[in-house]
């Protein structure tokens, strides 16, 4: 659940701090007093892009910071396979935005926008106007079914999407080997030439890192050999060198070793290094018995470099890729030489695999029928509750021409409001504030499905009011009971069922707007309850009506 919010120098908040609770949270205000921006800032803490009214006037940075609680094993596992690991089951999503750039963290580390977008996804889910909207999309609709029948429906989903890329392969093949003769044979002419090519060459894994060393040495070799000579010499061969003098410094003090023990330590020391010195001699001159510097061999090594290296260019980077690409290619030619054959198998592939697709979607569409029925139903029941008297709710089913990874189903949400009218898609009867109440009663049936823990509704009560609204507040408190709800409303009836009611406030300090947020007392909260039902003037009766409005709200949630 989302346990903190931080905001600094966003739109009209100078500072401010929110520490939320379990259960429901409402936030309320006057028009424009900066509601929308609490939300903004969550959206831009998200990893939302960020809008320039976002950020205020004369101010460097901008700094947006959520704290969630972390405890469900569930929620550890899907955040474990994004490589992010709560802290103390905390997880710290912070955003800082500085001179038109912005920085994303979690715990303290750097993070792209999407990786955070990513995380939030598993963290909490937004429900706004847009929101509402996309239950005009068919493919929504078909999530949200699958949402609800999950439990029976997720093994087999699995199966589907793992047989469909398979038949996807196979298809992509068929469509890859539909050649006519000409062209098989001109393609098959270039495979048996590059197989030759390569075979040809009878490269060997590591060869070329061998022969790069090889000619590097013999591309030096005269300067190789210039140095091998001269320190040759004054090892051993010229007058004074070192060998020479290291034996005649010996041969002195072994003159007179016999008369201090010290002396003759030093002897054999010295005795030590002429036998060194003796065996680096050998050691050099046999390496210049040995070396091979001459234009021949450097030629040599030279050509099988451009050899390998033209294979590269052509084939692959190294070697071992090379040998890779030689296998595939005559894998390619052989089912090419016996086309027939290949095609054959490649038809009864995918004519097997789109058997098992119609048995899965088959499978998966029957579950969906089942649960289909019951969520309709349940919808239906709670769209009832919320002030839509005469509703029909059904989901209409029609199969696609072709599969996909989810089967062949194609489900739409239809719907009618009034006694007599045919059933027709929400876009065709929905207005925007009634579909804030079918999502609302989706969000209800689905709420103990629902795995992400904190959800926040802006602009839930859209058109509503009376009656409708009081049926909202109860469906409120329905879903915080299994979740964390945060809602900017405007309604009393819903404030009044808060578990933790905020003020949003905007003043004027030093010629500058700002907006604050505060939890309000319990009579805090009746002054506010009674300013959203009275407007400008609150009298006593008012306030006395926002207290049993209070009261009674919160008998209904015992």
């Amino acid at each position: 659940m989302l346990r903190n919010l931080h905001v600094k120098n966003l739109a009209l908040i100078d500072e401010a701090e929110v520490d939320f609770e379990k259960g429901l949270n409402i936030l309320t205000g006057e028009t424009g007093a900066g509601k929308s921006i609490i939300i903004g800032s969550i959206n831009l803490a998200l990893g939302e892009k960020v809008s320039k009214e976002m950020l205020r006037d004369n101010e460097e940075n901008a700094f947006v910071e959520l704290i969630f609680d972390v405890e469900s094993d569930a929620l550890k596992k899907a955040l474990s396979g994004l490589d992010v690991y709560p802290e103390d089951d905390m997880l710290i999503l912070s955003r800082k935005i500085s001179g038109g750039r912005s920085i994303a963290k979690i715990n303290g580390e750097s993070v792209p926008a999407s990786k955070m977008k990513a995380v939030s996804a598993l963290l909490i889910d937004i429900h706004g106007q847009h929101e509402h909207q996309s239950l005009l999309k068919k493919q929504k609709h078909l999530e949200i079914l699958d949402d609800y029948a999950r439990n029976e429906l997720s093994d087999i989903k699995s199966e589907l999407k793992e047989t469909y890329k398979k038949y996807r392969e196979v298809t992509k093949e068929l469509e890859e080997a539909s050649l006519d003769e000409e062209s098989r044979m001109r393609e098959l002419s270039l495979l048996k030439y590059e197989i030759h090519e390569i075979e040809e060459a009878a490269l060997t894994a590591g060869e070329d890192e061998v022969l790069e060393t090889k000619y590097r040495k013999l591309l030096n070799g005269k300067k190789i050999m210039e140095a091998i000579h001269a320190a040759h010499g004054l090892l051993s061969m010229e007058d004074g060198s070192a060998s020479e003098l290291t034996g005649r410094a010996h041969r002195e003090l072994s003159s007179v070793a016999d008369y201090d023990d010290a002396i003759r330590g030093m002897a054999d020391e010295l005795l030590e290094i002429d036998n060194l010195l003796n065996d680096l001699n050998r050691e050099i001159a046999d390496y210049m018995d040995e070396a091979e510097f001459d234009d021949e061999t450097f030629a040599g090594t030279e050509q099988r470099l451009d050899e390998i290296n033209h294979l590269k260019a052509k084939y692959g980077h190294t070697i071992d890729e090379i040998l890779a690409s030689l296998e595939e290619k005559k894998e390619k030619a052989e089912k090419l030489q016996n086309y027939d054959v290949y095609h054959k198998k490649l038809m009864q592939q995918e004519n097997a695999l789109k058997e098992t697709l119609q048995k899965q979607s088959e499978k998966a569409s029957a579950i969906r029928k089942k649960y289909a029925k019951e969520l309709a139903e349940k919808i239906r029941e709670q769209l009832v509750d919320l002030n839509f008297l005469d509703v029909r709710f059904e989901m209409k089913f029609e199969q696609k021409e072709t599969f996909g990874a989810d089967g062949f189903d194609e489900v739409e949400f239809v719907i009618a409001t009034n006694p007599g009218e045919p059933l027709k898609p929400l876009g065709s009867v929905a207005s925007g504030g009634e579909l804030s109440r079918i999502m609302l009663a989706l969000k209800t049936v689905l709420a103990k499905n629902d795995e992400i823990e904190t959800l926040i509704f802006d602009e839930i009560d859209t058109g509503i009011s009376g009656r409708t609204a009081q049926m909202v507040s109860e469906k409120m408190h329905m879903i915080a009971e299994h979740h964390q709800v945060i809602c900017i409303t405007h309604l009393p009836q819903i404030a009044a069922m808060a578990d933790a009611h905020f003020s949003i406030e905007k003043s004027v300090e030093n010629e500058t707007t700002i907006s604050t947020i505060r939890r309000l007392t319990e009579d805090e909260q009746v002054t506010e309850l009674a300013r959203m039902l009275g407007g400008v003037r609150i009298t006593d009766t008012v306030l006395e009506s926002a207290r049993e409005m209070l009261n009674l709200a919160q008998n209904a949630k015992k």
